[in-house]
């Protein structure tokens, strides 16, 4: 499990690095996630950036193919209405990392809620978890 955790460390530092001018992060406590909003003029660049590092994107349309694992982190997030994305790194490994993308009704602003998923951990290491996101996204 070290390796998955490695891999989504690496993986938010760098999105953490890339984007270190225009987003600014905080805490969701209510969906255990570090969250951002930015102004659609930005939404390309973070786009690619999602899409290279979580490569497999679910919406509205195509989660009758989601495993089970995929469907409960959609759940977590309160279900996916049409525009909302969720980037997903490989959902096949025991630990993964999901990324929300809301765009608001205004049509200028996103929300990304990025967090880790997995059913295989204790409630003290989801906890644990998320400490390390919060210092890997500077909050």
């Amino acid at each position: 499990m070290n390796d998955f955790i490695t891999h989504i460390e690496n993986t938010c530092i760098e999105f953490v690095n890339a984007f270190q001018d225009q987003l600014t992060w905080k805490w969701d406590g209510r969906f255990d996630a570090v969250l951002t909003a930015f102004k659609r003029e930005n939404k390309d660049d973070i786009f690619l950036f999602l899409k290279q590092h979580l490569n497999t994107v679910w919406d509205d349309s195509n989660t009758e193919d989601a495993s089970d694992s995929v469907l409960d982190a959609i759940s977590h997030f309160g279900g996916l209405m049409p525009r909302q994305l969720l980037f997903a790194s490989d959902p096949n490994q025991d630990i993964f990392i999901c990324c929300a993308w809301w765009p608001w009704n205004n049509g200028n602003t996103i929300s990304l809620r990025v967090a880790p998923f997995s059913n295989k951990l204790s409630d003290e290491d989801k906890t644990e978890l998320n400490k390390k996101m919060k210092a890997w996204f500077k909050i």
